[in-house]
């Protein structure tokens, strides 16, 4: 039985505004619930914004629901009914889901409590990042899925062209179908191979979040945030695993200093420059309390070790205050754990304020070959900020310049032409 609408009629924008908030918050439950009911993820996507093209047609008009995402999963699980009803290739299953959706238990699900999701949404996690599935597709397809952004997005996040991207998707989908992948959470024997897949997923959102690949503004704070509520669940489900409290210990030490990472001109500020009195204090403390679960028990995992850096961030009251040394001596163990050219980079800026600007450099200049660096603007950034510490000041402005060409946001291109400036003008800019 249809639910009724509850409320007065609404204006189309204010509708449409509570359709959007209404598909952030339940699109990844509605998706799930729909792909397990169905089994087919191309049938669950294109009867899900069926339901949102419903939704914004008929609140307007009658109301907005008393529980909107109840009110999108009935509207969007009969379309499907429909669909197949009218494919004589699914006839057989037909018969099936119709008994199914006569079953009492598969009544509209009623409204959950804030912040928390039922279990589909993370069987949807671990069929996105099944080990059949290509690396660069498991990203794809929880960024597409999970976390709802675009294929144009996706794209974005991977720095491809969009119509690779699109391709990309389709390819994974039809993977999962040739493949029969099970829409399901692993067994406590497969746990320990599929997990670090799932938790890559969730902290490819984060990354995305925290430091957008494109567009206008630095930060994505939806997608920080949806991957933070994420990882709770994960933890809930998944308490004993380590590396779980690690990523979320990272990922809320690090987004506490979300509202001190951007400036009046829309421009990153870095950690030495931003005000701490901004920080979120209770997030932090949250964080701090899951390292030690991350660092004991075992040896440590790679999210725990970056956790730990990032404690030692917040813990210390300005920049010359911090423990470089052991923040040096972390990312020496990361490098063992998880060698890339990204955490190098990382610790040779940490070893330039553990041992000068110099020996930062000669280290930077190590990884000049390293070809995931080549486009990757922090890597000429990092090069420009120490060689103006030593006072080499063409070589500087030449090396921001690489990076203003490499940039992908405009916030990111405003700091990098103030760093400029001051170079170039230093009676016109600060330095």
């Amino acid at each position: 039985m249809d639910e009724r609408p509850a409320g007065t009629a609404g204006t189309d924008e204010a509708s449409a505004s509570v359709v959007e908030a209404v598909f952030r918050e339940e699109r990844g439950r509605l998706l799930a619930a729909l792909v397990r009911r169905f089994g087919d993820l191309d049938l669950a996507e294109e009867v899900t914004s069926e339901a949102v093209e419903a939704a914004l047609a008929r609140w307007p008009v009658d109301g907005v629901p008393s529980r909107p995402g109840a009110w999108l999963m009935t509207t969007a699980r009969r379309r499907a009914v429909d669909r197949l009803r009218r494919d004589q290739a699914y006839a057989a299953r037909l018969a099936v889901l119709q008994a199914e959706a006569d079953r009492p238990d598969l009544a509209p699900v009623p409204a959950v409590e804030a912040g928390e999701l039922p279990d589909e949404r993370l069987q949807l996690f671990f069929t996105c990042a099944h080990p059949a599935l290509a690396a660069e597709d498991r990203g794809a397809l929880t960024l597409r899925y999970l976390a709802g952004l675009s294929t144009p997005e996706v794209a974005r996040a991977f720095l491809v062209p969009t119509a690779t991207m699109a391709k990309r998707i389709t390819r994974a989908k039809q993977k999962i179908h040739g493949a029969r992948i099970p829409f399901r959470v692993p067994g406590t024997a497969e746990l320990p191979e599929r997990l670090p897949g799932v938790l890559q997923a969730v902290y490819s959102i984060f990354t995305e979040g925290y430091a957008a690949s494109g567009g206008p503004r630095l930060q994505r704070l939806d997608l920080a945030e949806e991957a933070i509520r994420l990882a709770r669940i994960l933890r809930r489900l998944l308490p004993a695993e380590r590396e779980v409290a690690g990523l979320l210990a990272l990922m809320l030490l690090v987004h506490a200093r979300r509202d001190a990472r951007t400036g009046p001109d829309g421009g990153p500020v870095l950690l030495d420059e931003q005000d701490r009195g901004r920080w979120d204090r209770p997030m932090i403390a949250e964080g701090l309390g899951l390292v030690p679960v991350a660092l004991t028990g075992g040896p440590p995992g790679p999210y725990g070790v970056q956790a730990a850096v990032a404690a030692l961030h917040v813990e210390a009251t300005d920049v010359t205050g911090t423990d470089w040394p052991q923040i040096v001596a972390l990312y020496d163990v990361l490098l063992a754990l998880a060698p890339s050219p990204v955490v190098a980079l990382n610790r040779a800026a940490a070893v330039a304020m553990r041992d000068g600007p110099e020996a930062g450099l000669a280290l930077l200049d190590e990884l000049a070959d390293e070809p995931l660096l080549r486009g990757h603007h922090p890597y000429p950034a990092a090069r420009a900020d120490l060689l103006h510490r030593l006072g080499r000041h063409a070589e500087a402005a030449e090396a921001y310049r690489e990076a203003l060409a490499l940039a992908g946001t405009e916030a990111d291109r405003v700091l990098l032409r103030r760093r400029l400036d001051a170079i170039e003008r230093p009676g016109a800019a600060g330095t």
